[in-house]
């Protein structure tokens, strides 16, 4: 029976891979080999992230539209405050409020057009999905366009 290459070929990645995996040679930190082998390497101490709580909520003053799909945590009597950054060609539309747990409050000035502003207060328990969209490419008269679209989002969880 005669094996063809593709079979060859993967026979042969196979093994480099298997081959990669065996051994390998670890760093004392010292400046030098350490001429010792290690079969299993100590992982890489991991410390904890100081925002992010056990429960998988990370506290914030200030959102913006890098912080798309967080959930963030309030205390009752915390403040939050959205700034997404537009253009005059991709606005930001206003920030939309679904859920309870939060009170609008004076976000204070929009000093660019396109720019979307808003701050809200913690006054009880609940869960809000904060939200607005843009549009993804700039639209221009007599030009051809797209009809996407840049969602933000986050929820906050009020306790």
């Amino acid at each position: 029976m005669r094996r063809s290459i593709p079979h060859t070929a993967l026979a042969v990645t196979a093994l480099a891979l298997a081959l990669a995996g065996c051994g390998g040679g670890t760093d004392s930190g010292k400046g030098g080999d350490s001429g010792t082998v290690s079969s299993s390497p100590t992982p890489a101490p991991t410390t904890p992230t100081p925002s992010a709580s056990a429960t998988g909520c990370a506290p914030a003053a200030t959102l913006d539209a890098g912080d798309s799909g967080r959930t963030v945590c309030l205390s009752v009597g915390d403040t939050v405050r959205i700034s997404l950054d537009g253009t005059t060609k991709r606005p930001w539309k206003p920030v939309t409020v679904s859920g309870s747990g939060l009170q609008a409050v004076n976000s204070g000035f929009v000093l660019q057009p396109g720019d979307a502003s808003a701050a809200f207060k913690a006054v009880s328990d609940g869960r809000t999905r904060l939200e607005s969209t843009r549009p993804l490419c700039a639209t221009q008269t007599g030009r051809v366009s797209c009809l996407g679209i840049q969602e933000w989002w986050v929820t906050v969880v009020v306790k």
